[in-house]
């Protein structure tokens, strides 16, 4: 619960910071909860869809770098054996990522993690995704 609550705490902090003007021209460097992005994506051998989620952004019109957690639902089917029990193949999960985006059209490099199993040891994969920047 502790922990919980200083992730919350640093979120709001990094929301209320005032936002860094860079030297040059305007470009920006803030944090932010949301960056208004739908992305569509593969990792996994499966598909992800994301909305984008709290980021650390570089701006600088009409380019935006920005580097922050993907909260998203996976799409993947379980290959088991026989007579195992399967996961939904829909599953929420949450990722990390770049996302970079000019003007309306976002591209994303995403790394999700997958738990150990009886089957498998947990690794990280890599994955990539395009969309729609709002």
């Amino acid at each position: 619960m502790k922990k919980c609550n200083l992730l919350m705490a640093s979120v709001f902090l990094i929301a209320a910071a005032p936002k860094a003007q860079a030297q040059t021209g305007g470009a920006k460097v803030q944090p932010a909860l949301w960056d208004g992005m739908v992305i569509a994506g593969y990792v996994d051998n499966g598909a992800y869809v994301n909305f984008g989620g709290p980021c650390i952004k570089y701006a600088k019109k009409p380019c935006v770098i920005a580097l922050g957690m993907l909260p998203s639902l996976r799409i993947k089917e379980d290959k088991v054996a026989a007579g195992a029990k399967k996961n939904a193949w829909v599953t929420p999960t949450l990722g990390a990522g770049l996302t970079m985006a000019y003007k309306h059209i976002a591209l994303q490099i995403p790394v999700y993690y997958n738990a150990k199993t009886a089957a498998s040891d947990g690794r990280w994969e890599l994955g990539i995704g395009a969309g729609y920047k709002f």
